[in-house]
């Protein structure tokens, strides 16, 4: 799907679509539980989620949708050697991979896209440590045997989804704790894990740089649970607002246990204006903005989006810690300096990090979202930015995450045409 965006201010308010992270966190501890739960989850979240509701499916969990609510039946007893499809989703192959080793079921993981170049090494090294079969170092990719409970080393400077996803596992064989070798990046997104734990009654010790799970703990159903809104996918549209705006956005709850929530302060260091009432958040331009400094090591998938919001920012803008973004759905790092560059605007990269030279404004073009959501949603956002109108080729690639986010687009004032659609 090729769209054409052109300039335009967009201002407004919208209701945060739910949290794919969240989601993706109860969903699997719901399934996990020993009876029903259900979950307030409006609208459709994209492929990603798409791809968790389909292996834990086939793991034997079943999912009823009620209008905004899922009611989640538990995985009874899962089959041997199920084959789980990831799609494109980090998350769902590096949450489920130890949740399938502790269940002792067996089974072969597949994906599409760069999902079986994305790496695996340490978690797997944790599975083998812990008595583990695994065959082959990336996609397709199976295992057998039954995890066992014990001790963990995990780096803590690749994935902290490899430390959630033994978080979700060590409870199902018995307890156990990870241990992290150097500081946890993306500290935020374990912090989420321990939570969504806490609400199905498991317990998480947390001592400096180890997350301990005692013996005796089952998952239990929380009953209800609302998924919160998403501070990831507002991002995009708070960051719109801080550039004109104002843009409000409902459902975002401060405090939040997403890092992404640091979008807001963030913001204001470039200038805007920040405000918050009853979990609405909402953004506008302040005055003169200023390039800053930002630690890019925690919130990695807020760069595209504050890039932009740097390319428009008299200075220059520095983003050290970037080197993961090169392992994303692409390679993230250099799909925003391609971005800005066919925009008109200057980016480049030296060791590990991303400098960006604001200018008074972009001028437009043709933009390859490169199949990355977070490209898609931030080229979409400069377009607003830019004097001529700009061609997002691959668009469709918001379908991964935000579905609905040209829509949301439209609403707040967004100007933009479908070429093609196949």
């Amino acid at each position: 799907m090729n769209v054409v965006c052109y300039p335009s201010t967009l201002r407004g308010s919208l209701q945060a679509i739910p949290s794919k992270s969240d989601a993706h966190r109860l969903l699997i501890c719901a399934a996990l539980a020993e009876k029903p739960t259900i979950l307030r989850l409006p609208g459709w979240q994209g492929e990603d989620i798409a791809a968790t509701l389909r292996c834990l499916t086939v793991l034997g969990a079943s999912f009823d949708q009620q209008g905004d609510q899922i009611i989640v039946t538990p995985i009874a007893s899962p089959p041997s050697s199920p084959v789980l499809h990831c799609g494109e989703s980090g998350s769902t192959l590096r949450f489920l991979l130890p949740v399938v080793a502790a269940l002792g079921c067996g089974g072969t993981f597949t994906g599409t896209g760069r999902l079986p170049l994305r790496p695996l090494g340490p978690l797997l090294d944790a599975l083998r440590a812990g008595g583990m079969i695994c065959e082959g170092e990336g996609l397709p990719l199976t295992i057998g045997g039954k995890l066992e409970p014990g001790a963990y080393s995990l780096p803590g400077d690749v994935s902290s989804q490899f430390v959630s996803g033994m978080l979700f596992a060590l409870p199902l064989c018995g307890g156990g704790e990870v241990v992290l070798q150097g500081p946890l990046e993306s500290k935020g997104y374990v912090d989420m894990t321990v939570d969504s734990l806490s609400r199905f009654h498991i317990s998480v010790q947390v001592a400096e740089n180890v997350y301990r799970i005692l013996p005796g703990q089952g998952y239990r159903s929380a009953g209800e649970a609302d998924v919160q809104g998403d501070w990831s996918n507002a991002a995009f549209f708070l960051a719109a607002g801080a550039l004109g705006g104002p843009v409000a956005i409902s459902s975002l709850q401060l405090p939040s246990t997403q890092g992404d929530a640091a979008v807001a302060e963030l913001l204001t260091r470039f200038g805007a204006v920040f405000r918050t009432r009853e979990n609405c958040v909402t953004l506008s331009a302040g005055g003169a903005r200023k390039a800053v400094s930002i630690d890019a090591r925690g919130i990695p998938d807020l760069v595209p989006i504050l890039a932009v919001v740097a390319s428009v920012t008299p200075g220059i803008t520095r983003f050290p810690g970037v080197g993961r973004l090169r392992l994303k759905e692409s390679d993230r790092l250099a799909g925003i300096t391609q971005m800005l560059t066919d925009l008109g605007g200057q980016a480049w990269v030296s060791s590990d990090c991303l400098f960006v030279q604001g200018t008074a404004s972009l001028t437009g073009g043709r933009v390859d979202c490169i199949q990355d959501h977070r490209i898609a949603m931030s080229a979409a956002i400069a377009a607003t930015l830019c004097r001529e109108e700009t061609q997002l080729v691959g668009a469709e690639a918001v379908n991964k995450s935000y579905p609905s986010f040209f829509n949301d687009y439209v609403k707040l004032g967004g100007r933009c045409n479908v070429l093609n659609h196949g």
